[in-house]
């Protein structure tokens, strides 16, 4: 592996995390849109049904194969989520580096979520009702999961989240957010080294890599793997659960069709640019990342995963490294950006 550009770090002189984190969405378990959701009804949110032992497996793969960063939010299956990373995690906090997220209000009883608060007091709650369920005495990174809220109302979040930081209940926070204006908002302050984004080979985000390089901080890159999409193991003929967000893919999810099928504009483009992801023996999901991680120094995904074998195959995208430059300039005329 070459450590040049392997050697990722949160922002300028934060803690080696190395060049993948993992995300933890998918074992957080079903989970739907209540009263006040900003999607409809009984909408799905989660990834279907899980198993819990296989999640809690495949988190130790990751740590033995060498991941330190664990990416999760309160949301995640209403708690769920955190409990599992929590308890597989027991005995090995010294080793690894957890981000959790906030600003969503849920009913753990009916798995769903019931609106925002971003209040002080709100916070507070959330951020030590994450710590019992990660079983740890500090956030690693603390995120707002609201990609969208006024900068104004962000601006007094951060100040309650340095008074956070002051008492140790966590050591650094983020946004979790697509608008490059937003990030800029919470980058200038002291205690943030980090962005939450969404970036793929498909959907390139460069505003927000532009902010990444300004502030000098790391971007930790959400669904890197479109979902899933860019595994490859999608058709138009695939079919997934009801309790599967995918089945019923929101405005921001074009990947998919009602079902889970593929659509066939995006499977074109990936189709095009296949032979350049799988080089020198990669999977799709290997070079999709490869990509990523050639697109800027900055940048740390943390796919998500729900078995042993996911960790595995990702993981195993390292030993390859990014792609090359020539590669990189044939994927943006194949997709039409050059």
């Amino acid at each position: 592996m070459n450590e040049r550009w392997s050697n990722r770090r949160l922002g300028a002189a934060g803690p080696e995390l190395g060049p993948l984190g993992i995300g933890t969405w998918a074992i957080g378990g079903p989970f739907f849109s209540g009263e006040g959701c900003r999607y409809a009804t009984g909408a799905p949110l989660g990834y279907g049904e899980v198993d819990d032992r296989e999640s809690i497996r495949a988190l130790h793969c990751a740590v033995d194969l060498g991941a330190r960063l664990f990416d999760t939010a309160d949301a995640y299956g209403t708690g769920h989520g955190e409990r599992i990373l929590g308890e597989a995690m027991k005995g090995k906090r010294d080793r690894v580096f957890i981000a959790t997220k906030f600003g969503n209000t849920y009913d753990e009883a009916t798995k769903t979520l019931t609106g925002v608060d971003v209040s002080p007091a709100y916070i507070r709650r959330a951020c030590e009702a994450s710590l019992k369920r990660l079983q740890t005495g500090w956030i690693d990174l603390y995120q707002l999961h609201l990609g969208d809220l006024p900068v104004d109302q962000a601006e007094t979040v951060a100040d309650t989240l340095d008074g956070l930081c002051d008492e140790g209940l966590i050591r650094s926070y983020a946004w979790s957010t697509d608008d490059p204006a937003r990030a800029a908002v919470f980058c200038g302050r002291a205690n943030v080294q980090a962005i939450q984004l969404g970036l793929n080979v498909l959907a390139d985000a460069p505003g927000m890599l532009k902010v990444c390089a300004a502030y000098d901080c790391t971007g930790l890159i959400r669904v890197p793997l479109a979902m899933g999409f860019l595994s490859g193991k999608f058709s138009g003929s695939s079919r997934l659960s009801e309790t599967d967000i995918r089945a019923t893919p929101p405005d921001w999810l074009p990947y998919f069709e009602t079902g889970g099928g593929a659509k066939a504009e995006w499977q074109a483009r990936l189709d095009a640019i296949r032979e350049i992801l799988a080089s020198k023996g990669r999977t799709l999901a290997q070079g999709a990342l490869a990509w990523i991680w050639a697109r800027s120094a900055r940048t740390l995904p943390i796919p998500g995963v729900r078995t042993a074998a996911q960790v595995e195959e990702n993981l195993g995208a390292v030993d390859f490294g990014p792609l090359e430059e020539g590669q990189m300039l044939e994927i943006e005329r194949l997709l039409g950006r050059g």
